[in-house]
């Protein structure tokens, strides 16, 4: 509804414009986040993907391969409780849990608050697990090196054509869950990679299976971590 004295177009404006500030200073975190992680020489990945995709255990598998040889933060966004904090934790990694209550994705704030307030000091490797969308997080770059997108073959043959943006913006992508493949019929995980690949030509593609630990060192060499 347009304000007292408003024309009907100025309202609509004003929430253009907003938004358009909001994104900008958000981009500007982004820049700031990824200036303090590269002078503590901190390698960071942004990891995305809809509820039950499997980022959960590919953290807890990836932490427990990488321990031994690395200190390791992870930022786990969720809206509310730390379940998956408590998850990755155990496999060696000190986790931060941040609770968005009603927001649907991390921001370049939420990142910025953990880096200056807490001693980051000792750790080589961030990993920032967002919230459980496939919507919201194509909206606000954290400022990571590497954005790693992660769908799953249960969620159908089509979601990666349904969500095109951020595959456009992350530079791997995960098709898991590829031990369930026998158990459906019509799905292509050739059909989905090629889906992925034609969105974004450089993205590196892996199939996994977090369950089974299959092609995870792929995933791995990918991430330019062996």
């Amino acid at each position: 509804m347009p304000l007292e004295h408003d024309e009907p177009g100025d309202n609509v404006k004003r929430v253009i414009e907003l938004n358009d500030d909001l994104l900008a200073n958000n981009e500007a975190l982004a820049q700031k986040n990824a200036e303090i992680c590269k002078k503590h020489g901190i390698k960071t990945f942004d990891i995305v993907g809809a509820i039950g995709a499997g980022k959960t255990l590919i953290l807890e598998k990836l932490v427990e391969k990488l321990a031994k040889k690395h200190k390791i933060l992870v930022i786990n966004g969720d809206v509310t409780l730390r379940i998956d904090a408590d998850r990755i934790e155990k496999h060696g990694a000190k986790c931060i849990q941040i609770n968005t209550g009603h927001e649907c994705a991390l921001n370049a704030y939420h990142v910025y608050n953990v880096l200056t307030k807490f001693d980051i000091s000792k750790y080589d490797l961030l990993f920032i697990e967002n919230v459980g969308n496939l919507i919201c997080p194509s909206d606000f770059i954290l400022g990571a090196d590497i954005r790693i997108v992660i769908v799953s073959i249960t969620e159908g043959e089509h979601v990666i054509r349904k969500h095109p943006l951020l595959f456009k913006e992350s530079q791997i992508a995960i098709i898991n869950k590829i031990d369930l493949l026998p158990h459906l019929d019509d799905i292509s995980v050739e059909r989905m990679k090629a889906d992925a690949l034609k969105i974004n030509p450089k993205l590196h593609v892996v199939a996994t299976s977090a369950k089974t630990g299959e092609n995870l060192d792929e995933l791995l060499s990918a991430m330019n971590l062996i």
